[in-house]
């Protein structure tokens, strides 16, 4: 192989959002760099279920309005109806 033909792949320190550290390699920066992170999976909706939570509410009461009468039950929008 051409050692010029391939980036330099080395060891990097992250940084976490709540400050935990690892190491891992990479052909970002250069040895010894520090890479610290912004969104991650601890802060990250995505792995933490905050906007999933928020969608699957929304797509609940969409369900039940449509369909909450469905196998005989009430959707919350019919008890208000006949209130």
């Amino acid at each position: 192989m051409k050692a010029e033909g391939h980036p330099d792949y080395h060891f990097v320190t992250i940084v976490q959002t709540d400050g935990t550290e690892f190491q891992a390699r990479t052909t970002w920066g250069k040895q010894g760099d520090v890479m610290r992170l912004d969104v991650d999976s601890l802060s990250h909706p995505a792995w933490r279920g905050g906007e999933v939570q928020i969608v699957q509410k929304e797509k609940i009461k969409k369900f039940e309005s449509k369909y909450g009468n469905f196998m005989g039950t009430k959707s919350s929008d019919d008890e208000q109806k006949s209130a």
